[in-house]
């Protein structure tokens, strides 16, 4: 027995036993002391554990991309059972699970779906799913969970038979077909996840299949063919391995593919991994020259630099075992945008450092306005409307086939919402003294705008652009370069330009588009092209020689929702930058100071530069000697890392004047052993691994870093995806010394981390899962759901009726009712005693006879 309401036993207990000696009350007569005692007793609730006559059930219902073509046609028939074998005081409950759980009330109707689960399905976590089920139970009723999956948890289920026990819930289950039937699936991925440069090593892929013979592997690294090998599949498992040694530093991505033909699941015939090849800190120099002045600059004093020309070869990888990044005049658009996306982490929360040196491709110039390098840098790009000198005639050609009717993932939206939207951000960035018109574009061109003042017009215009609606087929493109050339080609303006926005899979007609594209390089207008996808779609060859003839910029986007950015950049790399041309003097500060240490002889003058405007919180460390007095070299610290700009060239055009300084090469070091930041001292080591979708980080410290430690606790922070978004993760303390976090990794996806220990930070990343576990079907799982089953006193149920005829579970139950009749029983006879005297009476007659 236990009492829901103690404290009521605990508060008139003792003031009934106090009553006995107040004479008054007359509490030593039975029926008084027994009314009293049951009042008390009832007031606390009293509960006993007995069987319960009623059961709550709630059904886990499995909603993973795996099980999804499998369950939905069965669970209607399913629901069907459970809901006329109940008795009258049964309830059932549902909850959808597979990332996430979700009631979804206490009936479901017979013959629903799946559909309204709306959380992630690319995981099994069965252990969320019940502990989220365990919470919602009424601790006054008896419950029962029983299960509907295929049995392939993605999450452990350690430590759910104990919680199941203590809350005296068995759990039966209801395994789902059999999705091993014919399916060959890589098993395993086994690489290092780190090697040294120039260090060979091997990887072995592991094949399960209940075919026997030989499956064909394919190995890649970074999406390059290395080769295929045969794995022979005997007794259920074959291997095969690869020998491979990566080309230089930073992360490379293995990847492994089976060639499995007729496969009933073709979801786990990949797996990939990162490795991380290390060697010294380096310098990663992104430059627009082969032979760049720097190299030789930072070379001479011990820096190791890695020079890369082919933007194309960029990923998110190229910042593993990167102190410092330098992009020297290369445009925004040719930069993988991960990469570009990845520069904020790798500063903010990985220490690393960045610079950007100036020239006629870099800063808003080369398209950085609105990407996600802008908020990074200490300048300013976007130029004031007082410092233009030239007005621009633009004309915004945009795609309104039926492709642009395609609702957006994860909005509201359509594509053509956020196409007009780029077109809006266009216009409201032109100046005073701008023109623009506009021409939505499908089998014809229609006028949307005519050529008019963005001054005089814009509130019009952007009203106009926001109500385009997608029409069909495709786009001609032809026909909208030549209606918007037409509109502007007779402009007496200084800069005539063109932004072609079209599907890069669906844009049709190229016609005579290269003797117009020639007419129009004549007459010094050029053209931009945003495509929507990427460029291996089927007419991206097209609109890239669209671009190159049109002497503009290409973009590459598969994601819409970037759209408006880019439209944004265009416009201002177009009407709102200005590269000065004419040498410049220029004049120091007590800046260099604070980023050298030690005063340098600066230059007279530099040939040219990006005009910009320093930021609130920068530093500049030299100035223009000009009218803009702009910030030739500016600096600030970023989270943990360093952020510099250049503004004048350093290498190419425009830097004869620079590379004939003698101070160049101390220039350069000085600059780039500022960025290189606070060096992490010895003492503090950090070890990662990945078990499962586990990814498990050790952090190691000896007693120099005690105190430190002590005063600042370390920091885990983690870079999910291609998201900016930094995750704190907890830390766990096993002993002195050490510490761990565990942090569940999302499939098919990446991690970048970092430990911050006050300013220093030790990166590491990016990591991945090998394979996706939704896709794995380890048959060990299996035994894992049947072993929590049986401890917890539950069954795999074929028969679902027998759910609700299983030994029911003890439950605590409330006894108030009986004590109720009792303490009336005993009023009415102390009423009785009172009246009449009767049971007092007939106690004394006893007394007198003994």
């Amino acid at each position: 027995m236990r009492f829901a309401a103690l404290q009521w036993l605990i508060l008139l207990l003792p003031i009934v036993a106090a009553g006995w000696f107040w004479p008054r009350l007359h509490l030593l007569r039975p029926l008084r002391m027994i009314c009293a005692l049951l009042t008390v007793v009832i007031l606390a609730e009293p509960q006993v554990r007995r069987f319960s006559d009623a059961l709550d059930l709630w059904v886990l219902v499995d909603r993973s991309d795996s099980v999804a073509d499998i369950l939905d046609p069965s669970l209607p028939e399913w629901q069907t059972i459970l809901n006329k074998s109940k008795s009258a005081d049964d309830r059932l409950f549902f909850v959808d699970y597979a990332g996430e759980a979700v009631l979804q009330g206490a009936t479901m109707r017979a013959g629903s779906s799946g559909e309204r689960y709306s959380g992630p399905r690319d995981s099994t976590k069965l252990h969320a799913a019940a502990t989220f089920a365990l919470a919602q139970m009424d601790p006054a009723r008896a419950s029962r969970l029983l299960v509907f999956s295929d049995g392939f948890s993605t999450d452990p289920l350690r430590d759910l038979a104990e919680r199941l026990q203590r809350q005296s819930v068995p759990l039966d289950y209801r395994l789902i077909g059999n999705p091993l039937m014919g399916d060959a699936r890589i098993a395993a991925m086994d690489l290092p996840l780190r090697a040294q440069l120039q260090e060979a090593f091997l990887i072995e892929v592991t094949v399960a299949s209940d075919q026997e013979g030989a499956i064909p592997v394919e190995l890649y690294r970074n999406d390059q063919r290395l080769g295929q090998r045969d794995a022979i599949v005997e007794r259920g498992i074959g291997r095969v391995r690869f020998a491979d040694r990566a080309p230089g530093q930073g992360a490379w991505k293995y990847e492994a593919r089976l060639i499995a033909k007729d496969d009933p699941l073709p979801g786990n015939n990949r797996a990939s991994r990162w490795v991380e090849v290390q060697g010294g800190p380096r310098v990663l120099l992104v430059s627009a020259y082969a032979n760049d002045p720097m190299v030789a600059a930072l070379t001479q004093q011990g820096f190791a630099v890695d020079l890369v020309t082919e933007l194309a070869s960029l990923n998110l990888g190229s910042l593993s075992s990167t102190r410092v990044v330098i992009l020297n005049n290369v445009p925004a658009y040719r930069i993988d945008t991960d990469f570009l996306r990845g520069l904020d982490f790798f500063v903010h929360q990985q220490g690393g450092g960045l610079a950007m040196i100036g020239g006629k491709y870099s800063f808003a110039s080369g398209g950085y306005f609105g990407s996600p390098v802008e908020p990074l840098l200490p300048i300013s790009m976007e130029l004031k409307q007082e410092h233009r000198k030239l007005a621009v005639a633009l004309a915004i050609v945009m795609d309104r086939s039926g492709s642009m009717g395609m609702s957006v993932p994860g909005t509201s939206l359509q594509k053509m919402d956020l196409a007009n939207e780029g077109a809006a951000r266009a216009i409201d960035l032109l100046g005073n003294q701008d023109l623009v018109t506009v021409f939505a574009v499908d089998s014809e061109a229609h006028r949307i705008a005519p050529l008019s003042s963005a001054q005089k017009n814009r509130d019009t215009l952007v009203e106009a652009v926001r109500r385009v609606d997608s029409g069909g087929g495709g786009i001609y493109v032809y026909n909208g370069l030549k209606a918007a050339w037409d509109e502007i080609k007779d402009t007496p303006v200084g800069q005539r330009h063109i932004i072609l926005f079209a599907d890069s899979a669906d844009a049709e007609q190229p016609g005579d588009y290269i003797k117009l594209l020639d007419e129009m390089a004549k007459a010094k207008a050029t053209v931009s092209v945003i495509g929507l996808g990427t460029d291996k779609d089927s007419d991206a060859a097209f609109l890239q020689d669209v671009a190159k003839r049109g002497n503009g910029r290409i973009f590459f986007n598969a994601n819409a929702q970037d759209l408006p950015a880019l439209f944004a950049q265009e416009t201002v790399a177009v009407a709102r930058t200005a590269f000065i041309e004419d040498p410049i003097g220029v004049q120091g500060t007590a800046g260099w100071v604070e980023l050298a240490g030690s005063p340098i002889d600066w230059l007279a003058k530099v040939d040219g530069y990006n005009l910009s405007y320093i930021r609130p919180g920068a530093t500049s460390a030299l100035i223009s000697q000009d009218e803009y007095k702009a910030p030739m070299l500016a600096f600030w610290q970023r989270g943990a890392g360093r952020v510099a700009s250049v503004s004048f060239p350093l290498g190419g055009d425009f830097s004869s004047l620079t590379r004939g300084w003698k101070g160049y090469g101390g220039f350069v070091q000085s600059l780039t052993r500022w960025l290189l930041a606070e060096q992490l001292p010895p003492g503090l080591g950090l070890r990662t691994e990945i078990i499962g979708s586990q990814l498990i980080s050790h952090l190691y410290y000896d007693e120099t870093w005690k105190d430190r430690i002590s005063k600042t606790a370390p920091d885990l922070v983690i870079n999910t995806g291609e998201t900016t978004e930094a995750l704190h993760i907890p830390w766990e303390r096993l002993e002195p010394g050490h510490f761990r976090a565990t942090t569940t990794l999302r499939p098919d996806t990446y991690v970048r981390g970092a430990i911050r220990v006050g300013n220093v930070a030790m990166p590491f990343g990016p990591v991945s899962t090998i394979t996706n576990p939704e896709w794995q079907f380890d048959a060990a799982r299996i035994e894992d759901l049947r072993t929590v089953s049986h401890q917890s006193g539950g069954a795999e149920r074929l028969d679902l009726g027998d759910v609700w005829t299983a030994p029911r579970p003890e439950a605590w139950q409330g006894i108030q009712r009986p004590l109720i009749i009792a303490l009336i029983l005993a009023l009415v006879l102390e009423a009785l005693q009172t009246r009449t005297g009767w049971l007092l009476g007939g106690v004394r007659n006893l007394q007198q006879e003994a």
